[in-house]
């Protein structure tokens, strides 16, 4: 038996996220019943992901590993698998890993991009906010509010089991090409609909929905439960998972 860790790719859009549920389709659930099935295992195949996505958002480079006894090569793992896959999920890359690497555990920082859409085009619906324009320089005005260790108990889903609702965020920008306008975000922790939060939040003080006092307060003086508007799933991607 060894320890691999897979790199995967997936347009979330047909997903109801990456944790495996009953009769529901996610990623985990796929690829966990395409690993049984191809290297013909009797018992299940338990695969560990870095961190849970919601239903509808994607992945650039999503990291999970698995506990398997098998006599193929990484490489031929990886080809079998992507023989098998829909066209949504793709495996990138998998490699042999020591026995006590853990895909969640041993990652040091996540990132994710999300993305608004400024243009006519559809084409970009499944992967973007939908947005009149923004204005870049006020955006990044508070993204770089957020770098450094904050409580985001306000910008999250509330959980009463969450032990602590801190963050480190490394880095926090709005760039734009064209007419994608992107807020790239690094943290070593995200808690759930975080980034969906503050993305929202920060749109909604570029449309004079919401005041820069309100959203410093709310960063300063975290409360649970708060009424903000939090973007839609569609623009969040998770870009990559560093590890040391």
């Amino acid at each position: 038996m060894s320890r691999y860790k897979f790199v995967i790719q997936y347009d979330g859009s047909k997903f109801l996220g990456w944790q495996i549920q009953k009769e529901v389709r996610t990623v985990q659930g796929l690829l966990e019943s395409k690993l049984k099935e191809i290297l013909k295992l009797d018992d299940h195949v338990r695969l560990y992901g870095s961190g849970r996505t919601d239903s509808g958002v994607h992945a650039w480079a999503q990291v999970a590993h698995a506990d398997i006894d098998t006599n193929l090569n990484e490489n031929d793992i990886k080809n079998a698998l992507n023989a098998n896959l829909p066209s949504d999920c793709r495996i990138i890359d998998v490699q042999k890993v020591v026995g006590d690497f853990h895909a969640r555990y041993d990652a040091k920082s996540r990132i994710y991009r999300y993305q608004c859409y400024t243009g006519d085009s559809i084409l970009f619906r499944n992967q973007s906010w939908s947005l009149p324009r923004l204005d870049i320089d006020y955006l990044n005005k508070f993204a770089g509010i957020l770098v450094g260790e904050h409580d985001f108990l306000s910008f999250c889903k509330y959980n009463q089991d969450q032990k602590s609702t801190k963050c480190s965020v490394l880095d926090s920008k709005w760039s734009s090409e064209k007419k994608m306008i992107t807020f790239k975000i690094e943290a070593n922790r995200f808690l759930h609909h975080m980034i969906r939060y503050l993305v929202g939040t920060m749109v909604a003080l570029c449309q004079n929905r919401f005041s820069e006092n309100e959203f410093l307060c709310l960063l300063r003086e975290p409360r649970k439960k708060v009424k903000i508007i939090k973007a839609p799933p569609q623009g969040l991607i998770l870009e990559k998972i560093n590890y040391a």
